[in-house]
């Protein structure tokens, strides 16, 4: 398998982390390559089926291609992950619950309970109540958190985690269930599956890149390994919390477990990816803006971060090793998904060919 003339592997782990498919023999098989000097493990966000995951990898190691290739005295070679995420649901109530029985499958009664009360949710207290007490039972404990409020989510009555959210109580709290469930699911890959698959690789260099839910499945694989074990570190408007890197993922700063820089993308214009951070400051009954994405942001409370900005692909990187690199990304990222631009190719091939 190639990707524009890279070398390239895919590894696919279901919901909890164990490996599926060849269960990581092509993979293996490609960091064992003698040729190969760097391994880039691309990992994707939310979507609903393995063609969009491939074709942002297709087209991501086309625009590395164009702008540099391999650098100097290199052989770059891609390791691409597949992993069951899901988008967040469109439409209205119905297709809200239907997502959350997909992600919560051992719950759906449960669910199919909490669906029962939709249409007494507008004149009864009770049921308000009562939907909430069954939706926050169905979901999946011990990914919750400070950083994204879903603690206090967990801690309040479900009256009062309805009143703060409003007139769309039901579809916010359906839209932060999901955003927790797919945050969990990331977590459990990373740590379950991918880190200790990195941990086989005895070889390259290896450089961890993800988009969306991927930056969190590649961070949390990244708080799992040994310090110094990994080159880079590369998260493209990542969906988790922008104080990350001073909480949960601490460890990867403190204890330098990547020796090279970590880029962290952030752009206004990606409204997407705060979404569930807006829901959190209701739920916490915090100020606008206490709660945010990383990939909106960029890492916050985090004394080592470096501001900086996405340059053109004419422009020079200054890294500096094992500290977030906060790319200000407004000029060339537009949307959440618009990740594979060659400015973005560029800032890798920078940060591989500076570690």
């Amino acid at each position: 398998m190639q990707l524009s003339g890279f070398p390239a592997a895919e590894v696919e782990f279901d919901r909890t982390g164990e490996l599926v498919g060849d269960r990581g023999e092509a993979v293996r098989a490609l960091a064992a390559d003698p040729a190969v000097t760097d391994l880039v493990v691309l990992t994707h966000g939310w979507n609903d089926d393995h063609l969009v995951a491939r074709l942002l990898y297709s087209a991501l190691a086309g625009s590395l291609r164009a702008v540099s290739g391999d650098p100097p005295g290199r052989r770059l070679a891609f390791a691409c992950v597949l992993w069951p995420s899901r988008k967040l649901a469109e439409g209205g109530l119905a297709e809200r619950l239907d997502l959350l029985r997909d992600l919560v499958p051992g719950q759906r009664l449960t669910i199919d309970a909490a669906a029962d009360l939709v249409p007494a949710l507008a004149a009864r207290a009770t049921a308000r109540t009562a939907f909430a007490a069954a939706l926050l039972s169905a979901a999946a404990r011990g990914a919750d958190d400070h950083e994204d409020a879903s603690t206090q989510l967990f801690t309040l009555p479900g009256g009062t985690v309805m009143d703060r959210l409003g007139a769309d109580a039901a579809a916010h709290l359906l839209d932060f269930l999901a955003y927790y469930e797919m945050k969990a699911r990331a977590g459990s890959v990373g740590v379950r599956g991918l880190a200790p698959l990195l941990a086989a690789f005895a070889g390259p260099r290896v450089h961890l890149v993800g988009h969306s839910f991927g930056g969190r499945l590649v961070t949390a694989a990244a708080n799992a390994c040994p310090a110094g074990s990994l080159a880079t570190l590369t998260l493209l408007q990542a969906a988790f919390p922008h104080d990350g890197f001073a909480g949960s993922f601490r460890r990867v700063v403190a204890e330098g477990v990547v020796t090279g820089p970590i880029l962290v993308t952030h752009s206004a214009r990606d409204a997407a990816v705060d979404l569930a951070f807006a829901i959190a400051s209701r739920i916490a009954d915090a100020g606008s803006g206490s709660y945010g994405a990383i990939g909106r942001h960029g890492a916050q409370r985090t004394a080592e971060a470096v501001a900086a900005e996405l340059l053109p692909v004419s422009g020079t990187y200054r890294w500096r090793p094992g500290v977030p690199h906060n790319l200000l990304a407004d000029r060339f990222v537009r949307g959440h998904t618009d990740v594979c631009g060659p400015q973005i190719a560029h800032a890798l091939s920078s940060a591989i060919a500076a570690s």
